[in-house]
C-alpha cells in the first residue's frame, strides 16, 4: 500500500510540474490577434560581415488548454502575414517578399502549429519553461521543428487591462529556420543571408 501511494505522489508531483497554479479552471483559449500590432516576431542572419534583422507584426491564431494540465492540453496555431516583415530597407523587404524568396503572393502566411510538448519546467506559480514541437509553414513547405518558450500567466488587474481585457498569457519564445529546407534558395544565400536563420517571438494574448 505504502508503494502505491508513493507512485500516486510522484504522479501527482509530475503533473503538477506541468501546470500552472492559477485560480482559472477548465479550458482557457488565448488570442493573438491584437489591431495595434504589438505583438512581434524577429528574425537574425548573421554572417561574417553583415547582419541582417529584420521584424514582423500581422499576426493571428490562438492557443487552448487547461491550466491544471498544460502539457497535456496544449493546442494552438500561430499565423504571421510576410507583408509584415521588414528589414530596415526598403529594396531588402521587395526582395524578401517577392518570388525568389518568401513570395508573399503566393504564400502570404508563415505558420507554427503546436504538435506535443516535449518537456515543461515550472519556474513559479503562473511560469512555465517550455519546449515544443511543432509544424512550421513557409513558402508552401512544411516541417516540423523544436522550439524553446517562456509562458508566463498574468491575472487580470487594472495594469494587465492597459493592454487588453481578460487574463493575459505573455509568450517569449526562440527557433532557428533553415532556409534551404523551405525551397528558400537563390544567389545571395552564401553571401549576403546566413543558411540559418534565428527567429524570436514575443506577445501576449488575452482569454477574453
Amino acid at each position: 500500500m505504502k508503494i502505491i501511494i508513493i507512485i500516486l505522489l510522484v504522479s501527482l508531483s509530475s503533473i503538477w510540474a506541468q501546470s500552472f497554479d492559477v485560480e482559472a479552471n477548465g479550458t482557457q483559449v488565448f488570442n493573438f490577434a491584437d489591431s495595434q500590432n504589438r505583438n512581434q516576431a524577429s528574425f537574425f542572419s548573421k554572417m561574417e560581415y553583415e547582419n541582417i534583422k529584420g521584424t514582423a507584426d500581422d499576426f493571428s491564431g490562438s492557443v487552448s488548454f487547461d491550466p491544471a494540465d498544460f502539457a497535456g492540453t496544449l493546442k494552438g496555431k500561430l499565423s504571421v502575414k510576410v507583408e509584415s516583415m521588414k528589414t530596415g530597407n526598403p529594396l531588402r523587404n521587395d526582395h524578401l517578399k517577392g518570388e525568389n524568396w518568401l513570395y508573399a503572393e503566393k504564400f502570404p502566411d508563415i505558420s507554427f502549429e503546436i504538435v506535443k510538448v516535449i518537456k515543461v519546467e515550472k519556474l513559479s506559480a503562473n511560469k512555465l519553461k517550455v519546449k515544443l514541437e511543432g509544424k512550421f509553414t513557409m513558402h508552401g513547405v512544411t516541417n516540423n521543428i523544436t522550439a524553446s518558450a517562456e509562458v508566463t500567466w498574468l491575472k487580470e488587474s487594472e495594469a494587465t487591462r492597459k493592454r487588453a481585457p481578460g487574463d493575459l498569457l505573455g509568450v517569449k519564445a526562440d527557433f532557428d529556420v533553415k532556409l534551404s529546407e523551405y525551397n528558400v534558395e537563390n544567389d545571395v544565400i552564401g553571401s549576403k543571408v546566413a543558411e540559418y536563420i534565428k527567429v524570436e517571438f514575443n506577445a501576449i494574448a488575452s482569454n477574453k
